[in-house]
């Protein structure tokens, strides 16, 4: 593809992934048309993930006070089959930033649900592990997620669990009658083996009541992945 198709470009850095099994009766509202919920071993998965954007360039151009800054999205797994390929993509319920241009654009141009919050993080690499913080506002409460990792990180093994909640390179937005499809390109990650965690976080409150019950649940794993160098492409309107 020509580079006048690419949208953004940045560096996605830091991901801290806590990844839920969850009913697929609950995610069922959310799917956009054409695509279907992604299994893997038969788990259907949502993931709180937590991250910063570095080196932000929109359409080629650092945006002054638009370069680098956190994000924090609640997210789970489709398939779209477009005849000739099966593409395994992401759907988000809510993408948090701390800037309200980038909510702007973001729900404008690819129609996804952005909210702008205050917010926060904390990298700290000490001696022996490093410290992974990504914190939030909302009704007067800090909400957050800290991950204490090892300080090498490792190849993610194929077919693995952290394999099938990274390598999925679509997004995919349920608008009124129609689907938007864009693509994200980036190469595999290492990601950190956890030595502890803790998350702190009202999803009722940031997400919606139907996702209170995850005030409650353990996660099935939860990593740190490195990141990389990431570009978007610019999305199209899927109509069926």
């Amino acid at each position: 593809m020509a580079d006048e198709k690419v949208f953004l470009r940045a560096e996605w850095r830091k991901l801290a992934m806590a990844n839920y099994a969850v009913d697929p009766e609950i995610l069922k509202p959310y799917l956009p048309i054409g695509t279907e919920l992604d299994f893997w071993n038969g788990t259907c998965y949502a993931s709180l993930v937590g991250f910063r954007f570095v080196d932000t360039k929109v359409k080629g151009i650092k945006i002054p006070f638009h370069v680098n800054f956190e994000e924090v999205n609640l997210r789970f797994y489709v398939r779209y089959n477009d005849g000739q390929n099966v593409k395994r993509g992401v759907v988000f319920i809510k993408e948090i930033v701390p800037k309200y241009a980038l909510t702007f654009v973001a729900n404008t141009v690819y129609g996804e649900n952005y909210e702008t919050l205050p917010m926060k993080h904390l990298w700290k690499t000490d001696d022996d592990f490093q410290t992974v913080r990504y914190q939030w506002n909302k009704a007067g409460k800090w909400h957050g997620m800290e991950l204490k990792t090892e300080l090498s990180p490792q190849p993610i093994l194929p077919r693995s669990e952290a394999d099938f909640i990274t390598e999925h390179y679509w997004g995919y937005t349920k608008l009124k009658n129609a689907t938007s499809e864009y693509a994200v390109e980036h190469p595999r990650w290492d990601v950190y083996d956890v030595i502890n965690y803790d998350i702190d976080v009202d999803f009722g409150k940031v997400y919606g009541q139907q996702f209170t019950f995850l005030n409650d649940a353990k996660p099935k794993s939860v990593f740190l992945a490195e990141g990389s160098e990431i570009l978007v492409r610019g999305g199209r309107k899927i109509q069926l």
